[in-house]
């Protein structure tokens, strides 16, 4: 196959814009906050504390909303690396990069319907799309060695994450016009969150076409039935970790990964709903924020990427663990709204360096490898471990003690 084609390349970094409009407005911006907004209108307040009764148990609907992360990419561990091993024996990398696509960009649409009241339907919604979104990106991730030398692999990786942060600020800025200007509509501000979510799931739908049409299908086709893909889906499982155990710095590497991700991950996850429930930031607040994050975002993304090139993406990296770790122990005294401000902007900055770890990875694993897929499911389930373990502390700490206080346990990470 050819690499560094412009073409497919560019057909590559779509994929980030389109399903990052999942990643920023149902995630961190326009959810959150509206799921914080209509519980409250449903279920009231108890000391400044939304709670609803399932089974049987008085749950702050921030646990909740915490706890939806931690099955959903608990579910995404487990079968990411099946997946994976399925898509290379298989060669339906594409077809069920495609299958999760529609699932997740469906499930957004469902969002829309969440009123407070049938919040068993909001959760699950939620937890389908988080799955849509994550497992497609197993697929999406794997391509990367496959299109792009390995000198092109930080650049490229840069390009796809910029792509995603501009698409994501384009999509955002058009929902935050409607829901400023909701009366001149005349409508609602709640409906305008509405239809916003349900433009969520349009853009990525259409916008992951263009992927679809221009990236490569895999040269590896077989007839086999459905039982033996699943049983080499094991095998293949089976083959790369042994490979892994025999590559010191791809094990060490996953290791560091998980904790790191632990924290860095759940504060972007959950830092909206801190804002909404802790400082009570409406929209109209936490979305121009949320836009600014992504601005320095990109300014983020190209800056690592020059500095991976200088000092190398060992040095980088620890350069961007050593900053999270400072906004980890600053969250957790936030007061202010000032104070939201104010951390925003490194948040913003540091975000941008996350896919100097996708392409890290890409480096150490083996080069022009039939498993490329499987090795960055490992990849995947180490991330989605972390996040899993990171939501999970964070929901229950915020169950017994506070978001403030639960805020504190990203520094030990």
């Amino acid at each position: 196959m050819m690499k560094n084609n412009a073409r497919i390349l560019n057909a590559w970094a779509s994929f980030d814009w389109a399903n990052s409009a999942y990643n920023l407005a149902i995630t961190v911006a326009i959810f959150p906050a509206y799921y914080d907004a209509v519980t409250k209108a449903a279920f009231g307040q108890k000391n400044g504390v939304t709670y609803v009764n399932l089974l049987g148990v008085d749950w702050n609907t921030a646990t909740l909303y915490s706890l939806v992360f931690t099955f959903s990419f608990l579910l995404t561990a487990i079968l990411s690396p099946l997946l994976a091993g399925i898509a290379d024996m298989g060669g339906k990398k594409k077809a069920l990069m495609r299958f999760f696509t529609y699932m997740g960009a469906t499930a957004c649409i469902g969002l829309a319907f969440f009123t407070g009241e049938n919040i068993v339907w909001g959760l699950l919604c939620a937890f389908i799309a988080s799955i849509g979104f994550s497992a497609s990106l197993v697929f999406y991730v794997s391509y990367l060695p496959e299109i792009a030398t390995p000198d092109k692999w930080d650049r490229v990786s840069a390009k796809g994450f910029s792509a995603g942060f501009l698409g994501s600020v384009v999509h955002l800025i058009i929902c935050l016009l409607m829901i400023l200007n909701a009366d001149k509509l005349g409508i609602t501000a709640g409906i305008a969150s509405q239809i916003s979510i349900v433009l969520v799931g349009l853009w990525w739908f259409g916008f992951s076409q263009i992927a679809f049409t221009y990236l490569p299908k895999q040269t590896i086709e077989t007839n086999e039935s459905t039982s033996k893909l699943l049983k080499k889906g094991f095998q293949e499982l089976k083959k790369v970790y042994q490979n892994i155990q025999q590559l010191p710095q791809v094990k060490w590497f996953l290791l560091s990964f998980f904790f790191y991700s632990m924290g860095s991950q759940t504060i972007v996850l959950l830092a909206t709903l801190f804002g909404s429930q802790v400082l009570k930031m409406d929209s109209s607040q936490l979305i121009p924020v949320i836009l600014m994050l992504q601005i320095l975002a990109i300014v983020g993304a190209y800056s690592f990427a020059f500095l991976s090139e200088k000092i190398g993406n060992r040095n980088a990296l620890l350069i961007k663990i050593m900053f999270w770790g400072v906004l980890a122990i600053l969250g957790a005294f936030i007061e202010t709204i000032t104070h939201f401000y104010s951390l925003s902007v490194g948040v913003g900055l540091i975000m941008g360096a996350m896919h100097l770890s996708r392409s890290t990875f890409a480096k150490l694993i083996p080069k022009d490898n039939e498993e490329n897929t499987s090795y960055f499911s490992f990849y995947d389930v180490t991330e989605k471990l972390a996040i899993m373990s990171g939501t999970f502390v964070y929901g229950m700490m915020t169950q017994f003690f506070s978001m403030q206080v639960a805020s504190l346990d990203f520094y030990v990470y």
